[in-house]
């Protein structure tokens, strides 16, 4: 039983303290937060102490849980990995690149495990269409939302597309090579809104869109590999693979959908497959990944090695952004 603090407790610290709660591999011991805003009121409701310094939790705890705003995630990580503390940060795992490798070399040196809150990787779509996926070589991504004022103090890149990076990033096994990139500030100060083009070294291109300022919401990811098309909603929980089998003219199912490919002796089967989907909740199931990861000395799901990856490329996106606006 993992012994774990929340350091943050907003609007997504409160939803990982009861996931931690309902947990049966850990232990939620207490919170802080060093905004202070309205913590005895959630320290009451939860039932769990709460406490006036990071140290003092960090002293008692076997595992930290950085749900803070993003511009403390370094100070907190940097604390709990002194502490030689395993550590959660949320996604985007810090302000700078610099930082999230100052952090990678600190949790070696400490020999520490570091997960970053990457939750769509977790998402039972995902999770689902996962095992067809074998080498894309065209993906495309729609990331929209509704505007909602929480988190606009970053660009549409760092708090919604950098999902789908890491999702790119993951499942292209490759060198990106050359990013194409565009962007427009409507509402806010940053990007609302991005389109990017990613090109691999093995040929992959993906075309990732992202807005906080549409009339819906969507999240829809698409790859288009070798004989087959995968489809995954990570809004509704759903995924479609359709892919092409060579029809073998002696076992022919006359019901069948047969693509006619014009040439003799090569027609093939369209088959379309929904995977089964196991419903779980996405950010529970990361810390169930985490507590795992370190009961049995594996890798993290979503390593500080990703997490670092996505900022990185996030930021080559806005620098290519920022060019096109000057």
């Amino acid at each position: 039983m993992k012994r774990i603090a929340v350091f943050g407790v907003g609007h997504l610290g409160k939803i990982h303290c009861k996931c931690i709660q309902e947990s049966k591999n850990a232990e939620l011991i207490g919170i802080y937060d060093p905004d202070g805003v309205q913590t005895h009121e959630i320290s009451e409701v939860l039932g769990i102490p709460l406490f006036d310094t990071p140290e003092e939790l960090l002293a008692l705890c076997d595992v930290a849980d950085i749900v803070t705003t993003t511009s403390s995630h370094y100070e907190m990580a940097k604390k709990a990995i002194e502490f030689k503390r395993d550590t959660f940060i949320e996604k985007p795992v810090t302000v700078t690149v610099e930082q999230a490798e100052e952090l990678m070399i600190l949790a070696e040196q400490q020999k520490v495990k570091v997960q970053v809150g990457h939750v769509e990787r977790f998402n039972p779509a995902f999770i689902a269409a996962q095992p067809f996926i074998h080498h894309p070589m065209f993906i495309e991504t729609h990331r929209l939302a509704m505007f909602n004022p929480r988190g606009n103090d970053v660009s549409v890149v760092l708090d919604l597309m950098i999902h789908d990076l890491d999702i790119v990033l993951k499942v292209v096994p490759s060198r990106l090579i050359d990013i194409q990139a565009s962007g427009v500030a409507i509402v806010t100060d940053t990007f609302d809104i991005a389109n990017v083009r990613l090109r691999f070294e093995n040929g992959c291109v993906a075309n990732l869109t992202a807005s906080r300022l549409s009339l819906k919401n969507m999240r829809k990811t698409r790859l288009f590999q070798s004989n087959a098309y995968i489809s995954i909603n990570l809004l509704e929980k759903k995924a479609e693979i359709i892919h092409l089998e060579k029809v073998k003219e002696d076992e022919e199912n006359p019901f069948a959908l047969i693509l006619d490919t014009g040439k003799e002796n090569e027609r093939k089967q369209i088959i379309i497959e929904s995977p089964e989907i196991m419903n779980h909740n996405a950010i529970q199931c990361e810390i169930e990944s985490f507590v795992e990861a370190i009961e049995n000395n594996t890798t993290p799901v979503v390593s500080l090695y990703d997490g670092c990856y996505a900022l990185k490329t996030a930021y080559r996106i806005l620098d290519k952004m920022n060019e096109n606006i000057k």
